[in-house]
């Protein structure tokens, strides 16, 4: 099994050279595949921009062999040469944006199946924003303002992004939308890796998490490790 960084958002503005040199580091060092999907920043057309923005940031840190895949939606998700380097890959980056159109492109996808298999066999899957929403087994749709099944890395969980920012105003409608759901607020300039043998999570960057389970509220700051409760 692979490792999975959730990251709350503003990823490339400087704040987050720890929690990814560590992913950078279990996904095999600066020379390891990293692929960066920037599907979630096409429905404004911004994908393009995205993806150089990822390409210069990981770049940045020294990795040797970055490439941001035009992987944009549904259709881009089955394409053969994507499928394959995304099987390759030792680190799979999920840019923000538009979490629904994010998770459409690659539910059912031969490039999510191809993601998965590498994820299993000790690879990283790692998402910022919209991109670290869909990777649990429930995301909030914040323009329909559904919850709406992710791609179901972490189960019985949602991840709620830009925490210190506008994303504390989703809390009260999730609990009461599934009261038994864990919600994981992440702070921006903030990732939560799980990393080690075992298992447990910890916190990197500027901010903090904030998870709730039912009445229970708890705050975890930056290396200090923790377990999602269990729904």
């Amino acid at each position: 099994m692979g490792f999975i960084l959730l990251e709350g958002g503003a990823e490339f503005g400087g704040a987050m050279e720890i929690p990814d040199l560590k992913a950078i580091i279990c996904a095999g060092g600066l020379d390891a595949p990293l692929r960066i999907i920037p599907a979630a920043a096409a429905p404004d057309n911004n994908h393009q921009r995205a993806g150089e923005n990822g390409l210069r940031w990981f770049k940045s840190l020294g990795a040797t062999d970055v490439l941001a895949l035009p992987l944009i939606d549904r259709q881009s998700a089955d394409t053969e040469s994507i499928v394959t380097q995304c099987r390759q890959a030792r680190l799979i980056y999920l840019l923000g944006g538009f979490p629904h159109h994010l998770a459409f492109s690659l539910k059912g996808s031969r490039a999510w199946q191809a993601m998965y298999t590498a994820w299993r066999s000790g690879a990283v899957i790692a998402g910022s924003s919209a991109g670290a929403m869909v990777l649990c087994e429930f995301y909030y749709d914040p323009q329909t303002g559904a919850l709406e099944k992710g791609l179901g890395l972490i189960r019985a969980t949602c991840i709620i992004p830009h925490f210190n920012s506008f994303g504390q105003d989703w809390i009260s409608k999730l609990s009461r939308m599934r009261p038994q759901m864990v919600l994981v607020g992440i702070d921006e300039a903030t990732g939560m890796l799980n990393h080690g043998p075992d298992g447990a999570w910890h916190v990197y960057g500027q901010g903090r998490v904030t998870v709730y389970h039912r009445d229970r509220i708890e705050y975890f700051t930056p290396e200090q490790p923790f377990r999602l409760p269990k729904a």
